[in-house]
């Protein structure tokens, strides 16, 4: 797979479930919202989170560069299965066209070591 390191830090936030989405995601460069019965979570860059909602910052994100056919399979598990094997992290977000891994900026070098030796390019 051919992935892109994007530009700047994010954030993944927990709101509760009776929450709107918050004005202050739709400025990010990149966000993703996910409802549930449970929780509003937030992805976002990670200047846009005001102060006192819980989030855990220091994210960086890596593009799979698509779009992606949705008869392809394993696309996931493979790059998931090799940082894990590396004891990496990750933060998988799923689009229409493609799929989005945040790992923790001080594993960043390291999950592009790990994803270029199990044959995948990664790009700055």
């Amino acid at each position: 797979m051919n992935l892109t390191i994007m530009e700047g830090a994010y954030s993944v936030c927990r709101l509760a479930a009776d929450e709107s989405i918050p004005a202050w995601v739709s400025g990010s460069d990149f966000f993703a919202v996910t409802k549930t019965a449970e929780e509003l979570s937030v992805v976002c860059q990670a200047g846009r989170v005001p102060a006192g909602v819980q989030s855990e910052a220091g994210w960086r994100l890596l593009k799979v560069e698509g779009p992606l056919d949705f008869s392809l399979v394993g696309i996931l598990a493979a790059l998931a299965g090799a940082l894990a094997a590396a004891g990496i992290s990750i933060f998988a977000i799923s689009t229409y066209d493609t799929d989005y891994l945040l790992v923790q900026a001080d594993k960043l070098a390291a999950a592009t070591t790990v994803l270029r030796e199990s044959g995948h390019i990664v790009r700055e």
